[in-house]
């Protein structure tokens, strides 16, 4: 049952990113398209969706197990999500931040949702290829062990840590 857990979530994960262009596309922060706000509201709500399974297992375990798959396949959402913020208009940031409340189920709401998306925004400012190879490789079914003491890594951790702790 576990198995066939991670399995549907690797193909539904894998129909996003292939759908959203992020398999094939570049590990950099350069060469980004602007986003319009019609394609914010599946990218916002997978995102708080993610957030809010990520934002569980955060309180229940107390860390984000960098070695589960679901786990990355959720990292790998919010980096999409972080993403599309870059060059976003305000119209579609707008709506993303509507969608990232739905997503997740009101655990990003009006008060924190500001300071979500700043942290969002933060993460896509930083440098996540060696993340997003991980995120990408468990879409797939694969997992390829990340360097939690690499320092890209750990910023990207901070970063995220921090959107969490906006959330509370």
């Amino acid at each position: 049952m576990k198995a066939l857990k991670h399995i549907l979530a690797a193909v539904l994960a894998l129909s996003l990113f292939t759908s959203c262009g992020i398999l094939g596309g570049t590990s950099s922060n350069t060469g980004r398209t602007t986003t319009t706000a019609s394609s914010g509201n599946s990218t916002g709500i997978n995102t708080g969706s993610a957030l809010a399974a990520i934002f569980s297992i955060l309180q229940s375990t107390g860390a984000i197990d960098l070695g589960n798959i679901t786990n990355l396949i959720n990292l790998g959402q919010i980096l999409l999500g972080a993403n599309s913020l870059t060059n976003a208009t305000q119209a579609y940031t707008d709506q993303f931040a509507a969608d990232l409340i739905k997503g997740s189920n009101n655990k990003v709401n009006k008060s924190n949702v500001s300071n979500v998306i700043a942290g969002l925004k933060k993460l896509a400012a930083t440098d996540t290829s060696i993340l997003q190879k991980s995120t990408q490789a468990a879409y797939t079914g694969s997992l390829v062990p990340v360097a939690t003491s690499n320092k890209n890594v750990k910023a990207n951790m901070d970063a995220v840590n921090a959107i969490l702790g906006a959330m509370k």
